[in-house]
């Protein structure tokens, strides 16, 4: 499967091995309509979920150096990435969808996640709460060249970068995970915690309901069948108090974790709001963010203490981009609690989606989408199709 766009007689292929930066115009002695029109066909692919799984895409190596080269590259000035645009249609219930751009210009590739979260889909329909298309097109011509399911993607980008931070900031020789969710974010993030900590031997859980533990451990045990599971029945202490990497995966908008039950050594990955009492941040001798100027000025834990005088600029460690180039030091002590806090980096997503569509593109996955077979006052029935 390859991308094609056909454009003034011309087709541009992009694969995995010729990259939207070196795509290459052949002439194709294709015509559309009358014989002396060049061919203005454009074609993009189209990547299911299924399409994705299918090549290999959930593969959190993969997207775990996707993500730190792209943090890399925008440290580097190489990235575009503007505002976010957000569009809130219930404050009480944060139902929203947001648009996020990004583009890579050394890649030639623009790309953009439309993802919607609804907190009440889960208990209100039984339904996901989030959902997310990507497109990317290349930036020498403008074209589109992929459509693709982002679910996968912006779930995997959750789970690469807290499984970046673990290795920086978790023990190496970590053996116990404790989950205070057990839903989609805290499935990928065992997946990540699990390729970058490789120590791990156990994953203890709880989650609201029993029912929602007994999921997890279906789920999850088939695909980490070395990893000994222990559901804690919905008590979040016995969940997380002996765990060497604790995780919050849920939608609270309450302190749940505790900070006793975080013993010295420990390293927490925080991927949801207000999910910790204030004292878990202040006995952790690290605080790492992906971008900090991002978080203090959204809701999380960390923004609330921020906002409240609990929290300065002097508390945080730095930003996750410092550890990946050596700026600053991660762990340095076997003792050290660290706290890592994502708020979301749109131009990471936009990254492991292109390494996504270059793995899906050589494995031949997905399908030929046509966008277009002639310019528009080239058809030759519009006559008949226009409308006044």
């Amino acid at each position: 499967m390859k991308f094609i766009a056909r454009y003034d007689s011309c087709h541009f292929r992009g694969a995995r091995n010729a990259l939207p930066s070196t795509i290459n115009a052949e002439k194709t002695g294709q015509t559309v309509g009358r014989s002396d029109m060049p061919n203005h066909e454009i074609h993009c692919q189209y990547f299911s979920q299924e399409d994705l799984l299918g090549a290999g895409c959930l593969d959190l190596n993969m997207a775990m150096d996707a993500a730190e080269k792209a943090i890399l590259d925008y440290k580097n000035g190489d990235v575009l990435f503007p505002e976010k645009i957000v569009q809130i249609f219930n404050d009480e219930t944060q139902e929203r969808i947001n648009c996020l751009p990004a583009t890579f210009t050394k890649e030639k590739v623009c790309g953009v996640k439309w993802v919607s979260v609804f907190p009440p889909n889960p208990v209100k329909y039984g339904m996901q709460n989030l959902s997310a298309v990507i497109i990317l097109s290349e930036i020498e011509h403008g074209f589109p060249i992929a459509f693709m399911e982002g679910t996968l993607c912006s779930n995997i980008r959750v789970g690469a970068m807290g499984g970046l931070a673990a290795k920086y900031l978790a023990r190496k020789d970590s053996e116990i995970i404790g989950f205070i969710g057990a839903g989609e974010q805290a499935k990928m993030h065992l997946i990540a915690m699990k390729t970058a900590v490789p120590s791990l031997k156990e994953c203890r859980f709880a989650a609201k309901e029993p029912e929602e533990e007994a999921k997890f451990l279906e789920e999850m045990q088939p695909l980490l069948p070395d990893l000994k599971f222990t559901a804690a029945n919905t008590d979040l202490s016995a969940a997380v108090s002996e765990a060497d990497i604790i995780v919050t995966a849920t939608s609270a908008q309450g302190p749940l974790l505790k900070a006793e039950w975080m013993k010295p050594g420990s390293f927490y990955s925080h991927i949801g709001g207000w999910e910790d009492e204030y004292a878990v941040a202040k006995q952790c001798q690290k605080i790492v963010c992906d971008d900090w100027d991002t978080v203090k000025h959204r809701t999380q834990t960390l923004s609330r203490m921020y906002k409240d005088g609990e929290l300065t600029d002097d508390d945080i460690h730095g930003n996750l981009v410092s550890l990946l180039d050596g700026t600053l030091p991660g762990r340095e002590s076997d003792d050290e609690r660290t706290y890592f806090n994502a708020v979301g980096l749109a131009y990471a997503d936009v990254a492991i989606a292109h390494a996504m569509y270059q793995r899906a593109a050589e494995a031949g996955m997905g399908q030929d989408l046509k966008i277009q077979n002639e310019m528009i006052f080239e058809h030759a029935h519009l006559k008949d199709w226009v409308r006044f």
